[in-house]
């Protein structure tokens, strides 16, 4: 596949200038870029969801001229997106059939068939999952492999990888690399984008990057460094993606004492977060960190235990009393449960704080948009304008504008549930300088995340959690890696660097 001179605009707003990106039968070629780089734009040319205004695209030497998704998947071209696109209330069978058999509606149905073929094309995509499974009872992880099997069903030629491991565990990548290197023997060229350079450096070939909708350079991967990487995705030298500087750290505003829940597995959880401090919680996938939001933010009654919020006992039953109490909560998954994609910037900005923006009823829309535009401005928000769905922006600047809800509450507690996942670098280094101003405030600030590197740079205290529980609390200064694995693995003796 090679695509010339690309050139698409919203609204007036470019969302890419000439950009060009080659991709050759049997190569893993990365694509990279911040938020708003012009990525998403360039897989739904490909995919024919969007025509390009100029530019030309060919696909097996030949130009396409009228590409539409239907005419994209005949050529073989499948892409594979954060959220995977498959119909809950079915079975696993069903869901890769409806992309692979013919639409006669006088077709009698082989039952048996299906199932078959089916487990042969999770058996390729490296799985044992039973197709008579229902996809709602699926993990992420376990609908990305479905989505693979459809694609080798499929006898997709050009395989587009959108953050496909934004939500896997250490051995669910892994496992995916696998499927993806097999593919790639099988002469399938794959596009993936990520925004974990670690990731690119272990599995792409090529690398190219995007900036502000251009293509910067494509440079073959074991030619490039990470820095190297990340100064042409910014356009200057990033010091630091962590920007921790010393807060003074004030009095306790939360603690939590033996929080119990047995219906979502937490276990006389206790810590204490102090003005000023990014406490982050740490450990593996299902450890219970985002089940101890949950708690906190009253979305689930707890069994046991107590929650203070400065010295006082407090007992949220629902959000809208712990908003009022002073507690945040900006959860992992954005686009489900952080923003509504149908919305403007106005109303997502606003939602939590409707009577600051409105009165006797009746929203000042003056009033909302101002307060919309501080929010945009100040997180770097990339919008044609505050009136833009929220749909229509990209994952990271989606992840500002549910940031930015909830910061406009004034909290005293901000919970951030994988603040940066998704994210690129230059984003990841601005939210940090958000929540490092924020502690700068004052305020309190939990930070979950499954990235080690942001929790040993962002953290001033990490409290590891291993089956339900909290194994270990370590200062700052002395935790690291191996002494975190060892505490999110169950190991009580925690191993020195």
């Amino acid at each position: 596949m090679q695509a010339g001179s690309i050139t698409k605009s919203f609204a007036g707003v470019h969302a890419l200038r000439d950009a060009s990106f080659e991709l050759r039968a049997g190569e893993v070629h990365a694509l990279v870029g911040e938020n708003g780089a012009g990525k998403s734009t360039l897989i739904r040319v490909f995919t024919g969801a969007i025509r390009p205004d100029a530019g030309t695209l060919h696909v097996g030497g030949e130009e396409v001229t009228h590409n539409t998704p239907a005419h994209a998947r005949s050529l073989g071209i499948v892409a594979i997106y954060q959220q995977p696109a498959l119909f809950p209330h079915l079975t696993i069978a069903e869901n890769i059939s409806l992309g692979l058999e013919g639409s006669s509606m006088w077709r009698r149905v082989d039952w048996s068939a299906r199932r078959r073929q089916a487990r042969e094309l999770l058996t390729r995509a490296g799985s044992d999952l039973d197709p008579e499974r229902l996809v709602e009872t699926l993990s992420m992880p376990e609908q990305q492999i479905v989505e693979i099997a459809k694609a080798i069903g499929a006898r997709a030629r050009i395989v587009i990888m959108d953050e496909p491991t934004a939500s896997l565990s250490d051995r669910e990548v892994e496992r995916l690399f696998s499927v993806i290197r097999a593919l790639r023997g099988a002469g399938v060229g794959i596009v993936y984008i990520s925004h974990r350079l670690e990731e690119i450096a272990a599995i792409a070939d090529r690398v190219t990057v995007l900036r502000d909708g251009q293509t910067i350079a494509t440079r073959e991967m074991g030619e490039v460094t990470p820095a190297e990487l990340i100064r042409m995705m910014v356009g200057r030298d990033l010091s630091a993606v962590f920007p921790k500087r010393a807060v003074p750290i004030g009095e306790t505003v939360l603690e939590v004492r033996g929080l119990t829940s047995s219906s979502l597995g937490v276990r006389d959880v206790s810590f204490a977060v102090r003005a000023g401090e990014i406490f982050g919680l740490a450990g593996l996938v299902g450890s219970g960190r985002t089940e101890v939001a949950q708690l906190l933010f009253g979305l689930v009654p707890p069994d046991a235990g107590e929650v203070l919020l400065k010295g006082n006992r407090i007992h949220p039953r629902t959000p809208a009393e712990a908003i009022e109490l002073g507690i945040a909560y900006v959860p992992e998954d954005r686009r489900q449960h952080g923003v509504i994609l149908s919305l403007p910037l106005t109303a997502n900005t606003t939602l939590a704080t409707l009577g600051s923006v409105s009165s006797q009823g009746l929203i000042d829309t003056d009033r909302e948009c101002e307060l919309t535009q501080s929010y945009v401005e100040r997180l770097r928000i990339k919008t044609a304008s505050v009136h833009t769905e929220a749909g229509m922006l990209s994952g990271g600047n989606q992840q500002k504008v549910a940031i930015a809800r909830w910061l406009a509450t004034k909290p005293e507690v901000v919970i951030l549930d994988e603040p940066t996942q998704g994210v690129d670098v230059g984003s990841k280094s601005e939210i940090h300088s958000i929540m490092v101003d924020l502690a700068e405030q004052g305020k309190a600030i939990l930070m979950i995340s499954s990235e080690l590197p942001e929790i040993l740079g962002m953290s001033d205290r990490i409290a590891v959690m291993h089956n339900g529980s909290i194994a270990g609390i370590l200062d700052r200064e002395q935790a690291t890696q191996p002494e975190i694995l060892a505490l999110a693995l169950g190991h009580r003796e925690q191993v020195r660097s």
